[in-house]
């Protein structure tokens, strides 16, 4: 177990100096599509507002919370649902680690790593490797590959309106399309607009935002 826990922490601190070369999902994924899009950008080349909508969309308090949203958790709890508990720390672990699937050794191994990751990495880098490791789309991984892909702009040259609508993607991305969206997409474009405006006034997003 000591020996488990010493690999899992030299991963940790690899990952906080050295960008993941792919991921077992991006792997995996190649596999099956042959070929997957990915290009890493740095997060200054990321804008703030496109940081902003994927928090505002996916862990409105990251800056609150050590890898567990507690609040989120009890909630979805009381509500007999799990949408919503996992945080952007839990979410990269994930993709950085681990495989997609709900067994218990998963969960156990994001519990483990979460903290760790939350102890060692700040939290800009959390986002910069969530960003450019999240799927986008189908064989579409990172924000510099979607925003090519969707709207054939790089990353920086994203407009407010485009990401919100990357980050309104990103729950269900193999159905869902940024540059077509449909009605509920475009709703949920218009309230990660009104989401990332909120934190960014209240100070939700003092942590990441240079």
């Amino acid at each position: 177990m000591l020996a488990m826990v010493g690999i899992a922490f030299l991963m940790v601190v690899l990952y906080a100096l050295v960008n993941p070369p792919t991921t077992y999902f991006m792997w995996s994924e190649g596999r099956r599509l042959d070929s997957v899009k990915q290009e890493w950008v740095s997060y200054e080349d990321i804008p703030s507002h496109v940081v902003r909508s994927v928090v505002a969309a996916e862990d409105a308090n990251f800056c609150q919370h050590w890898g567990f949203d507690m609040r989120a958790i009890r909630a979805a709890l009381a509500e007999g649902s799990r949408r919503g508990a996992s945080t952007i720390s839990q979410q990269t672990v994930k993709n950085a680690y681990l495989w997609h699937g709900r067994s218990w050794l998963r969960k156990a191994m994001e519990a483990m790593l979460t903290p760790m990751v939350e102890a060692v990495w700040s939290k800009q880098r959390i986002l910069e490797v969530y960003l450019n490791i999240a799927e986008f789309g189908e064989g579409v991984f990172g924000v510099e590959a979607a925003a090519q892909h969707y709207f054939r702009v790089g990353a920086k040259d994203l407009t407010t309106v485009q990401a919100a609508r990357l980050a309104a993607v990103l729950p269900s991305p193999k159905t869902r399309s940024a540059s077509n969206p449909s009605s509920s997409t475009r709703r949920r474009a218009a309230a990660i607009m009104d989401g990332a405006a909120t934190i960014r006034a209240d100070g939700r997003s003092a942590c990441f935002d240079g």
